[in-house]
């Protein structure tokens, strides 16, 4: 079959909460693998402000986690930016069990 030319319209647009989630999913992931690579450097002596950090990820990561289920609902805009948002957040709070799993199971 031959592809149809032309113009194919239609209302659904890029929606500002997905836009959101994927964003805080990149600001969850870069901070822990900042976090990851200075605990690495200093061979693991680090400071209490690297689980604030940690905290704060998850935090973040929920958040957007959240705002990507929601708008992945939404029939009237485009799926990518929800899927990528839960992909990177997913991504984010599965680093932080693991970091935290293998915290615990050193000692």
């Amino acid at each position: 079959m031959k592809k149809r030319k032309g113009f194919i319209f239609t209302d659904k647009k890029h929606s500002n909460r997905a836009v959101m989630a994927t964003i805080l999913g990149v600001i969850s992931l870069g901070s822990l693998g900042l976090m990851v690579f200075l605990s690495y450097r200093n061979e693991g002596n680090v400071g209490a402000g690297f689980g604030v950090g940690a905290l704060l990820a998850v935090l973040y990561s929920t958040i957007g986690l959240i705002l990507g289920l929601v708008t992945v609902q939404e029939k009237e805009y485009y799926r990518f930016f929800p899927a990528l948002g839960i992909l990177l957040n997913l991504a984010a709070l599965v680093s932080i069990g693991l970091i935290v799993y293998a915290g615990g199971s050193l000692q």
